[in-house]
């Protein structure tokens, strides 16, 4: 006999073996059991979670002998030849191979036939997204108006592309992405009922790298068990599907946290020695710093976190030695490390640059604010009253046209220009470095585009708004808005927003790889061609 991948041979037979999508399955079976049908169904979500699946089930239950049941029997005639594939009375259509409105016009035709042997004649049509807009309009009057012993069951990963004509005549049902402890102990069933011998942290890993596709796990799985002799252990799968390890990315962070950027560089070194993929490292990076903030902000939620407990656990400890704020830089940090590493043909050099940026960077910051006047750090007192010392509790008398006016102050006009706030604009950021670099590094990434009044909007690209939630908050608009007022000498109220027409220069000494490679060098341009 020849051989069942794990997907096939465990595909789910009933409602009760579905894992993951009980919001879907127990509105089916009690649609069944109260006679309740629809005749259209759209199952849509992510690939692998059940929808092909779910829609033989459905087939199953409505043609079983003893149906309609919510569970059918699997040994009648009916549910014998839905399971291997060959009932004339459940056709199953590929959207992507017969998209056309040829097609469709022969499925119509089709439907005026009564089922052979079952109770309904049921058609399933798989990525059904695909079909062309005239293919959806032919089978619309069909959709609407079919034949009392006809089912159509429609699967999509994309329901966005399916016209709202369509969508509108349909019972819709959500599919999600199954969990990694769903998928996890899923495959511990399978391993059990198969023998195999592999360990539970493998189970979790393949689960991870799944991306809730439970059908992705299996085939994993499958793919392990080929690979290995004995029994599978956890180098087996980091060597199969190029993973880093959790411990990896603790070590990373933690050397990062104790501003250690040798350590740092000597870790990426290895791992990317042992063949792992640059893409691949900086992705899971930013997830763990993404769990991170999760486990800081929740006590570490295992739901949230969706890893197993003792990882949960280490998160939540390695979370009490960073600050939320921190937290933020760096991820904003990595994600623009992964836009400006698809533009280079090595991506290891901005990673790197990036990663001793992040081991040096909060020394840097507290180093550059220990060493200003006493009277430059005055500006933070408005908003951080209760964090000030003792001493900065007396400051000295400041001149009255240094102090900010009140919004209701503002006057209704200014004595400057839109350019010439874009001129000084680099003189703003410098010497908002000189006070908090987060800030100037934020800030930078956006561009003044409107000045009414007294109020200057500055506008950032759409994928930076950590960049303007940061910038918003009271505590560093105070700041900010003395920056502006040392500089241009005018008192000015900020507002921050997304904008897609904002698009950074990233060219010549702008570039950021450039102005981090200086300043991580305490370097200089001699020469910049153009």
């Amino acid at each position: 006999m020849s051989y069942t991948v794990f997907a096939l041979k465990w595909r789910p037979k009933n409602f009760d073996e579905v894992v993951g999508q009980a919001h879907v399955t127990g509105v089916l079976k009690n649609s069944i059991q109260k006679s309740r049908l629809a005749h259209a169904y759209l199952f849509s979500g992510p690939r692998g979670v059940g929808k092909t699946s779910c829609a033989r089930i459905l087939a199953k239950s409505l043609n079983c002998k003893a149906g309609p049941t919510a569970n059918p029997c699997q040994e009648c005639s009916s549910c014998k030849e839905i399971n291997d594939g060959r009932s004339l009375d459940v056709i199953e259509i590929d959207g992507a191979s017969n998209r056309g409105i040829d097609e469709i016009r022969v499925l119509r035709e089709n439907v005026k036939f009564a089922p052979t042997s079952g109770r309904f004649k049921i058609y399933i049509i798989d990525e059904v997204h695909m079909l062309t807009t005239e293919a959806f309009n032919a089978l619309l009057k069909t959709l609407e108006e079919p034949p009392e012993f006809v089912k159509f069951i429609f699967a999509t990963t994309n329901p966005n592309k399916v016209l709202p004509t369509i969508l509108s005549r349909c019972q819709r049902f959500d599919f999600r992405r199954i969990t990694a402890r769903e998928i996890a102990s899923q495959l511990e069933k399978i391993a059990a009922a198969e023998k195999i011998n592999v360990e539970k942290e493998v189970l979790f890993a393949i689960s991870k790298s799944s991306d809730g596709s439970l059908r992705d796990a299996e085939s994993v799985l499958d793919q392990l068990v080929s690979f290995s002799q004995q029994r599978i252990s956890l180098k087996d799968v980091i060597s199969v599907l190029g993973l880093v390890e959790q411990e990896a990315l603790f070590e990373i962070t933690d050397r990062m946290i104790k501003k250690d950027p040798q350590a740092v560089l000597a870790l990426f070194n290895k791992l990317i020695d042992e063949g792992k993929d640059v893409f691949v490292f900086l992705s899971n990076l930013i997830e763990h710093f993404r769990n991170l903030m999760i486990a800081k902000v929740t006590k570490a939620d295992a739901k949230l976190i969706d890893l197993p407990e003792d990882i949960c656990a280490k998160l939540l400890q390695q979370s009490q030695a960073i600050s939320l704020e921190e937290i933020f830089s760096a991820f904003n940090i990595l994600v623009n490390t992964q836009e400006m590493a698809k533009r280079f043909d090595s991506p290891r050099i901005p990673l790197e640059i990036n990663l001793v940026r992040l081991s040096c960077e909060r020394k840097q910051e507290h180093n550059t604010v220990k060493s200003q006047p006493v009277q430059e750090l005055k500006i933070q007192k408005p908003a951080l009253k209760q964090e000030s010392s003792p001493m900065e509790l007396k400051p000295e008398v400041k001149p009255k046209k240094e102090i900010l006016p009140e919004p209701a102050s503002l006057p209704e006009t200014v004595n400057i220009t839109l350019e010439e706030i874009k001129s000084g604009w680099k003189n703003i950021v410098t010497a908002l470095s000189t006070i908090k670099m987060s800030l100037a590094t934020y800030l930078d990434e956006g561009q003044p585009t409107k000045l009414k009044g007294a109020v200057l909007t500055v506008s950032f690209p759409k994928n930076c708004s950590l960049h303007k939630e940061s910038l918003e908050s009271k505590d560093n608009r105070v700041i900010i808005e003395k920056a502006f007022f040392d500089v241009l000498k005018v008192s000015l109220r900020i507002n921050f927003n997304l904008s897609e027409e904002v698009i950074r220069e990233e060219q010549g000494m702008d570039h950021p790889f450039v102005k981090s490679a200086l300043d991580m060098f305490n370097g200089r341009v001699v020469k910049e061609d153009r």
